[in-house]
C-alpha cells in the first residue's frame, strides 16, 4: 500500500483509499486485522493522528471495525447490503440534490428498474411482502394522513414490493432508485396528485403480484409511471399560472 506525498490530495484521503484498495482487491480480507496504528505511521510515513483520520473514515464507510482490548485493533469488515443500500441512498439522493436531475429522467430511471424487479417479486413473494404492500395500501388510504406521511407510505410500499423480489443485488441497487428518487417525485407532483388514483394503482400491482400475474404487475406499474410523468406537466403549470 502506498500514497503520494506530493499529491493535493489529504494525506488521511490517500491513506483510507490505499487500504480500501486492498480490500477490494482481496490483499486484506474480511476479520483480518490491520496493523497497528503506530505499524501503519511507519510504513505511510505519516503521524499516527493522520492515521486515525484516515481509520475514521474507513469506518464512517463501514470497511473497518475496531475492538478494544489485548486481542484488539481495526479490522476489515463484513460490508452488509444493508449498510451499502444505505450508502446507496445517501449518495443518490446528493446527486439528484446538487446535479439538477431532470423529474422525467429520475422517473424514467425508477420505474424502468422496478418494472424490471416486478417479474421477480411475482415469482418469489412471501406473505410478508403482500402484507407490507397492502398495509401501505390501508394507511394511504386514511383521509387524515399527512402529505409527508402518505410520500413516506408510498415509498415503503413500492420498497416492499423490492424486497419481494428477494435478490439482495437488485435491492442494492433499488435502493437509490426508490428511497432517494421517489421522495423527489413525491414532493415535486403531492399537490396535483389524487390519492385515490394512487391508491387503486397500488391495489392493483398488489393483487398482481398475489396471483403472480406479471403481465398484469407491469401494466400497473407502467398506468402508475405515466400518471407519475402527467402529474409534472400539471405543476409546471400551475406554477407558471400563479407567477403570471
Amino acid at each position: 500500500m502506498r500514497i503520494d506525498p506530493n499529491s493535493a490530495t489529504d494525506l488521511p484521503v490517500q491513506i483510507a483509499q490505499a487500504i480500501k484498495d486492498a480490500i477490494v482487491s482481496g490483499a486484506l480480507i474480511v476479520d483480518e486485522r490491520l496493523p497497528s496504528e503506530a505499524e501503519l505511521a511507519e510504513q505511510f510515513q505519516v503521524s499516527r493522528p493522520t492515521v486515525r483520520e484516515a481509520l475514521k473514515r474507513l469506518a464512517a464507510q463501514s470497511l473497518i471495525r475496531t475492538q478494544r482490548g489485548a486481542f484488539g485493533g481495526a479490522f476489515v469488515n463484513r460490508l452488509s447490503f444493508e449498510d451499502a443500500q444505505a450508502q446507496q441512498i445517501t449518495t443518490s439522493t446528493l446527486l439528484l440534490s446538487m446535479n439538477a436531475v431532470s423529474f422525467d429522467t429520475a422517473c424514467e430511471a425508477r420505474f424502468a428498474l422496478e418494472r424490471a424487479c416486478a417479474p421477480l417479486a411475482v415469482e418469489r413473494r412471501g406473505d410478508t411482502h403482500l402484507a407490507a404492500m397492502r398495509a401501505e395500501i390501508r394507511r394511504q388510504g386514511a383521509p387524515e394522513l399527512s402529505d409527508e406521511a402518505f410520500c413516506a407510505s408510498d415509498v415503503a410500499f413500492h420498497r416492499a414490493l423490492v424486497d419481494a423480489a428477494a435478490n439482495p443485488v437488485l435491492s442494492y441497487h433499488l435502493a437509490g432508485a426508490v428511497e432517494a428518487m421517489q421522495p423527489l417525485m413525491n414532493m415535486i407532483t403531492f399537490t396535483a396528485r389524487s390519492r385515490g388514483t394512487i391508491v387503486a394503482l397500488h391495489a392493483r400491482i398488489a393483487e398482481a403480484i398475489d396471483a403472480r400475474d406479471a403481465a398484469q404487475a407491469d401494466t400497473a406499474l407502467a398506468e402508475l409511471m405515466h400518471y407519475t410523468m402527467s402529474l409534472k406537466d400539471d405543476v409546471m403549470a400551475a406554477r407558471a399560472a400563479a407567477r403570471s
